[in-house]
């Protein structure tokens, strides 16, 4: 093997994008770590088995191997690793801070999930305003509408949407076939062609005009629980709630009473606070949808957030520089090659 070749260091597998991973081999050397968990893992770096590595990809499934990128770990890996490159929108797993402590520079795949995860926003938010959840329960039960409740319709509802990033706008695109009222709550207010329409209010009157609320906001210290008891108490009686982000920008224990005590009459959820583990407050609850993160269970989407990922690594391997650097390292994000053409140029601020 040519000594000039880089080091790329895989946590996780490719699944979809296999002919274009194989376009690596003609430029860098591929090195599978052996370790199983993550004591096994920093074993395996400090042994020298990663020396000399200057990217790494990773996919969400590989935290069973390597646990949360975070200092301990950015500590014991090799000084030459310098680009993390991430095949996900969310990065939650990983520690920027400590990232950039120690000189390695992040990339996600911004907007590649934008369409799939908005058109499972857009499910949740109808089959919860519906009763669906509990018509489709209680005809697999042999019940043909058996104290199911009249639903809503969507048409002149509010939606606000909490995170107008990339899948919130997305989002409403799609709600603006319904005659659905968006109204936003982002730290900053987006710019007229951005907003399209949306009209930015603050956090609170987000929360006391909205029919439906949607979280489309990234998971991190300002958002954990951004919807708890307070927050809850300060919305209509008989609010919708829907989360496609982060399970734990939302108190389940909080929504769970919500729900007992009809603050919210029903919600649509994708994400959870201990995943795989649901709250059984939520299990038991027939106004309750629940989806097992599915947001980008796509075979387009998934060879699509491929595909952008190992563009960063052609990237930092040719240019030394990546395609879409995380928000708290860079500013704009560059248009990634092999995207494929309905996947849309992020912002600087990323709200999903």
């Amino acid at each position: 093997m040519s000594s000039n070749k880089k080091k790329i260091l895989a946590l996780g597998e490719i699944i979809h994008a296999h002919t274009y991973w194989n376009s690596l081999n003609d430029i860098a050397e591929i090195i599978i770590p052996k370790a199983r968990g993550r004591a096994e893992f920093i074993e395996e770096s400090k042994s020298g088995a990663f020396d000399g590595v200057l990217c790494a990809y990773r996919t969400f499934p590989s935290e069973a191997i390597t646990g949360r990128i975070d200092e301990e770990l950015v500590s014991a890996l090799p000084k030459s690793l310098k680009f993390l490159c991430h095949n996900g929108a969310g990065y939650d797993q990983i520690d920027p801070e400590a990232c950039t402590r120690h000189d390695i520079r992040v990339s996600n795949v911004p907007t590649a999930v934008d369409d799939a995860t908005a058109d499972l926003n857009l499910f949740l938010i109808i089959g919860a305003l519906r009763n669906l959840n509990q018509g489709m329960f209680q005809l697999r039960q042999g019940n043909w509408l058996k104290d199911v409740p009249l639903g809503h319709d969507p048409e002149g509802k509010i939606l606000g949407i909490l995170g107008l990033g990339g899948i919130g706008r997305t989002l409403k695109k799609r709600t603006d076939a319904f005659d659905m009222k968006v109204i936003y709550h982002n730290r900053r207010r987006l710019s007229p062609d951005l907003e399209d329409g949306a009209e930015y209010v603050s956090f609170d009157e987000l929360l006391s005009r909205s029919d439906v609320i949607s979280l489309n906001l990234p998971l991190n210290s300002a958002t954990r629980h951004i919807l708890s008891t307070k927050e809850f108490s300060k919305m209509k009686d008989g609010v919708v709630i829907v989360n496609t982000a982060r399970g734990a920008v939302m108190d389940e224990d909080a929504l769970v009473q919500a729900l007992a005590s009809g603050k919210v009459r029903s919600c649509g959820l994708d994400v959870y606070e201990e995943e795989p583990k649901v709250h059984p407050g939520l299990l038991s609850n027939p106004s309750v949808m629940l989806i097992p993160h599915m947001g980008t269970h796509c075979h387009e989407t998934r060879e699509a957030m491929e595909c952008w990922a190992i563009d960063n690594l052609h990237s930092a391997i040719s240019t030394g520089k990546l395609k879409s650097p995380i928000p708290e390292q860079a500013g704009p994000v560059s248009k990634s090659k092999s995207q494929r053409s309905r996947i849309k140029v992020a912002e600087p601020e990323r709200n999903e």
